[in-house]
């Protein structure tokens, strides 16, 4: 049931009905706080519930289900239509094929599908005791397992998922982001156990700085700190701004930084005679 697809000889198109848009960044205490200053003004109240998650570093999916059935599963694409990758999304483990209960008619949850490190490094392992070159990066790997056009190749590699939200749902649902999450936990969905509802801007700042600390323990990719205002009516009153919801931010860690040696300076010559200088680096 996890591998019964032939190869594909290319993804189909995935319309979403509700677009997936990209966060807007704060890199700085003071950009996070200006987020939530905007926020407090345009709800005309400064007082509202926030839900931080960790930012994990996977791959964005889109799962449909029907009668509580996974009929498609979809990249994000370009945030209006992406690929359908259903028969190698049903490969990964933790995400249901069915779900039991008192679910809506159509719904679409979503997440991102992460390669765990030490499942990475352990996959590495065999790969160059058969002789074959390793990855480079759990996120790269995640992402060209899930464009597989053989399932059973994505089915060799211990991908892992986590729901981070309820695109849509024809049907009754809770009415705010962190009860959504305890509800699709509960029908079967794996979600991420750090995440953590807040009041005020302090303790979202103290939750990242927690992580900050932290981070590198987990095993899973992380970059940073996603914040959402809870409640779906206050999110829908936000609304988006060009391909932004007003309604979140993602407080991103600050980039690792490594010292390496410029080894050399090549050129390319493009389609159109123009000359391209590329640097040739020391990998750290």
């Amino acid at each position: 049931q996890r591998v019964g697809a032939e190869p594909a000889k290319g993804f189909t198109q995935a319309q979403h009905p509700v677009p997936l848009l990209s966060l807007g960044n704060a890199f700085h205490e003071a950009e996070f706080m200006a987020w939530h200053r905007r926020t407090a003004n345009l709800l005309e109240d400064d007082s509202f519930d926030m839900v931080c998650e960790l930012k994990y570093d996977g791959i964005a999916v889109a799962l449909t289900y029907e009668e509580g059935v996974l009929t498609r599963g979809a990249t994000r694409g370009n945030g209006s239509v992406g690929e359908d990758v259903t028969t190698n999304l049903r490969t990964i483990r933790s995400i249901p094929l069915k779900v039991m209960g008192d679910v809506p008619r159509l719904f679409e949850v979503r997440g991102e599908v992460f390669f765990p490190i030490s499942a990475f490094h352990h996959f590495n392992e065999k790969r160059i005791a058969q002789g074959l070159e390793p990855y480079a990066h759990p996120r790269n790997t995640a992402a060209g397992s899930v464009r597989q056009l053989d399932p059973r190749i994505t089915a060799e590699r211990p991908l892992d998922n986590f729901i981070y939200s309820l695109g849509y749902a024809e049907g009754p649902v809770p009415e705010n982001h962190w009860e959504t999450l305890e509800y699709l936990g509960g029908l079967g969905f794996k979600f991420n156990p750090n995440t953590r509802r807040v009041g005020q801007p302090k303790e979202a700042i103290d939750y990242y700085r927690t992580w900050l600390e932290s981070f590198e323990r987990l095993d899973y990719g992380c970059d940073g700190v996603v914040v959402k205002v809870d409640r779906f009516d206050l999110q829908r009153h936000l609304g988006d701004v060009g391909r932004e919801p007003r309604w979140a931010v993602a407080y991103k860690f600050p980039a690792t930084q490594s010292v390496t040696q410029l080894r050399d300076i090549r050129v390319n010559v493009g389609r159109t005679g123009s000359i391209n200088p590329y640097a040739v680096l020391d990998p750290v």
